[in-house]
């Protein structure tokens, strides 16, 4: 069975990065924007990160321009942006599409694995994915929902 070991994303910088490096550890998965009325939930993912890296959590957030436009168009810009206004530290990958015919492999292969409620589509930014540490996707859980709302189930994988 696929897993998300499987796949590759490409950082910032253009380099592909192999998925396998995370093997073994837990991953929240999300796809995030700037400019949305959710962007506060950076600071909710970070205080995660922060409680949990140490035992392992690794959040990988994937810029996403899809709607409303509420992304950079610079990458730079994006990763500033986190930086300087919610003190992120986890990685932020290389923007990318997470629906149509362009959508990046690794989210196709998360909607196949947890669809949403009424599709498999993405509905909105900061739709995360939570992954144990096999690879296998456990759960999905709502833009809207604050990255607080995930630490029990997360915890569950440590």
């Amino acid at each position: 069975m696929k897993t998300v070991y499987d796949f590759t994303v490409k950082m910032t910088n253009g380099e592909e990065k192999s998925l396998k490096e995370y093997e073994g550890k837990p991953l929240i998965i999300v796809n995030t924007a700037s400019k949305c009325g959710l962007t506060p939930q950076f600071k909710g993912l970070q205080e995660l990160y922060e409680k949990y890296k140490d035992s392992g959590l690794e959040i990988l957030g994937f810029p996403c321009d899809q709607f409303n436009n509420q992304e950079f168009a610079n990458i730079d810009e994006t990763t500033q942006f986190c930086q300087l206004n919610y003190g992120v530290t986890f990685p932020i990958l290389a923007k990318i599409d997470v629906n149509g015919e362009h959508a990046d492999p690794l989210f196709n292969h998360l909607k196949e694995q947890k669809k949403g409620l009424l599709s498999k589509n993405i509905k909105w930014n900061f739709t995360k994915f939570l992954v144990d540490k096999n690879g296998q996707v456990v759960e999905r859980y709502a833009p809207t929902t604050e990255p607080v709302k995930i630490e029990d189930d997360l915890v569950k994988l440590f």
